[in-house]
């Protein structure tokens, strides 16, 4: 497992889960203020991302190992070979958000605080076998056919659409991530009504895909100009290197697996046997003013705050973020992080 660490060993700890389609990397902007405040802060590559290593990177391999109770296996695994007997807190973003969720709500006496970022978390799932969903019937029969991305990053096309754009991985990632960002003023979140085809088609494409398009030619016409990409400080062609780099020589892939968990419900059986418990440690949300991942399932952003968290510390949107709100607003981010630490 790919570590970046930051501050002393011995410090209390604060491990970091980044999400996709990201890094270790991701936390690169908040790390070191982090570790300046007095905290011993470590940011791995997750299963199936980066430099960590053995992981099964084919569609038809091992998807139970992705499943999300190996995931904070992983990361007790990692803690206890570091002999760290716990953490102050664990944040995770987009995707880790749901792993330091369940990392919390399984071992609260390793992960002794929690922080999601731009992902909600419900709670567990009532049932072990989820009933076949009738929306994306309903998505697929809209006078716009669309479909979801989630069951889109699902299917077996996914990896090579993504891998072998005509655009290339690193200007389909620079435009996946401008669409995403507080940059591309189209985004203009809140909460949907229901879990319905009308109400979904509210959303962006890159949550509520056309249905007969790819996620590379569904942001390729929201590339950023040159002049844009320029000015993007948050995110440098640079720093953007770093992650299509990865990508391009991992493929896309491995993460995606994380997907099929979910859509599949495959695993459901491990976390449906947690059902109606809630979060017990300290616990708020933070995410960007201008990140629709907040509001992409309707209601659990209630559901989170009334019937996941025991111990709710609040709830932060940041403004000139979107959904990579711990590096669009760094500043920001680490601000409101060490003002939950220091009530702890």
């Amino acid at each position: 497992m790919r570590l970046l660490e930051a501050g002393e060993r011995g410090r209390p700890a604060l491990l970091l889960l980044h999400g996709f389609p990201e890094l270790a990397f991701s936390w690169r902007k908040v790390m070191l203020p982090l570790a300046d405040a007095g905290y011993h802060v470590i940011a791995p590559d997750q299963r199936g991302y980066g430099q960590t290593e053995g992981w099964d990177g084919r569609y038809d391999g091992d998807l139970a190992s992705y499943r999300l109770t190996n995931l904070v296996r992983d990361k007790v695994s990692l803690l206890r070979t570091l002999q760290i007997e716990s953490v102050r807190a664990v944040i995770g973003h987009d995707f880790g958000s749901p792993v330091a969720a369940w990392c919390a709500l399984l071992h609260p006496e390793m992960f002794r605080a929690l922080v999601l970022m731009s992902a909600p978390f419900g709670g567990p799932p009532a049932t072990a076998r989820p009933a076949p969903d009738p929306v994306h019937d309903a998505l697929a029969a809209l006078p716009r056919p669309r479909k979801h991305y989630q069951w889109y990053y699902s299917e077996p096309r996914a990896d090579a659409d993504m891998r072998r754009c005509p655009q290339g991985v690193h200007a389909l990632l620079r435009a996946y991530y401008h669409m995403k960002s507080a940059d591309w003023k189209a985004n203009t979140p809140h909460e949907l009504a229901s879990w319905s085809a009308p109400e979904l088609a509210k959303m962006p494409t890159y949550y509520i895909m056309d249905l007969g398009k790819t996620m590379a030619e569904t942001v390729a016409p929201e590339m950023p100009s040159a002049e844009a990409i320029a000015a993007c400080r948050w995110l440098t062609d640079e720093e953007l290197a770093v992650y299509a780099e990865a990508f391009e020589r991992n493929g896309f892939q491995a993460a995606l697996q994380w997907y099929r968990c979910r859509t599949t419900g495959q695993f459901n059986d491990d976390l449906a046997r947690h059902a109606g418990r809630k979060i017990q440690v300290p616990a708020c949300f933070i995410s960007g003013a201008s990140d629709w991942g907040s509001y992409q399932r309707p209601g659990e952003l209630k559901r989170m705050r009334e019937q996941a968290f025991a111990d709710d510390r609040g709830c932060h949107f940041i403004e000139g973020a979107g959904h990579w709100v711990q590096q669009e607003q760094p500043e920001e981010t680490t601000r409101l992080l060490l003002q939950f630490l220091e009530l702890l």
